[in-house]
């Protein structure tokens, strides 16, 4: 087993990110934070990547922050941990490629973070979450406060975030925070048939509606029916998108070749 603490797969046109820090539930110290980095800038470079999926080996998907770092060097935190983690997840939201988390077990603090920046997101149903921060007298980070109250609204997500109460995945499907439950021991299999599913769509069409959807918080009304007209008149420009109209002309299924 490797010890490198971010490990990367390839499966097809699918990239499979596994957190790899399982003696501290996959905890971000600043060689995680770092190989995370170099790992979603490798992403941003490769053509092929039609889905990203993030899990975490061991006995959950993350626990937050590595808390040794936080008593011996709390200065280093944000600049270690925090800057690098901005910066690869900024990487990840520019791409096509939807980001799909897989959870299992805890999903804490900057764990819980990362589940809420992904596109998608399923859970085996031993999962549980906790915001955590306000237990470390910490305000939140890797993009939460921005997720947060975009997926459950900011009363909810208030609630979640000064309570730090824990909840399961049932909760969390009922939140919205995950799209799909699974059995533990199906995830494995039913994250990759979803991402299967997903590297099987249009690239460009998957990235564009990434972007309204994301970017329909800050616009207007009419911005966003202008914004949606570009889009979709950038679709129509894509090999893609001919192939499609042909395919369901003649009833059959569409080959999507990302172009």
């Amino acid at each position: 087993m490797s010890t490198a603490p971010i490990l990367l797969e390839s499966h097809g046109q699918i990239r499979h990110i596994r957190f790899n820090r399982p003696q501290a539930l996959n905890a971000i110290d600043q060689s995680l934070a770092s190989a995370f980095l170099a790992t979603c800038r490798q992403l941003a470079d490769d053509p092929e990547v039609r889905v990203i999926v993030l899990s975490g080996n061991g006995r959950g998907f993350m626990a937050g922050g590595d808390i040794a770092q936080f008593r011996d060097d709390p200065a280093s935190v944000p600049e270690t941990l925090i800057e690098p983690m901005n910066q690869a997840l900024q990487l990840l939201s520019g791409l096509d490629a939807p980001l799909l988390a897989s959870l299992h077990g805890p999903v804490a603090g900057a764990g819980m973070s990362l589940a809420l920046a992904c596109d998608l997101a399923i859970a085996a149903d031993n999962s549980r979450f906790n915001f955590a921060y306000i237990n470390l007298g910490a305000s939140c980070d890797v993009g939460a406060s921005w997720s947060l109250p975009r997926l459950v609204g900011l009363r909810k997500a208030l609630e979640i975030a000064l309570l730090s109460e824990p909840f399961d995945a049932v909760e969390a499907l009922r939140l919205g925070l995950v799209n799909r439950v699974v059995p533990a021991e199906e995830l494995e299999s039913a994250t990759l048939a979803l991402a299967q599913r997903l590297a099987a769509a249009s690239p460009k069409a998957l990235g564009l509606l990434k972007r309204l959807m994301r970017g329909s918080f800050e616009n207007s009304f009419a911005s966003q029916l202008e914004a949606e007209k570009a889009a979709f008149a950038d679709c129509l420009q894509t090999e893609d998108f001919r192939e499609a109209v042909s395919a369901f002309l003649e009833k059959r299924p569409a080959t999507f070749s990302g172009r």
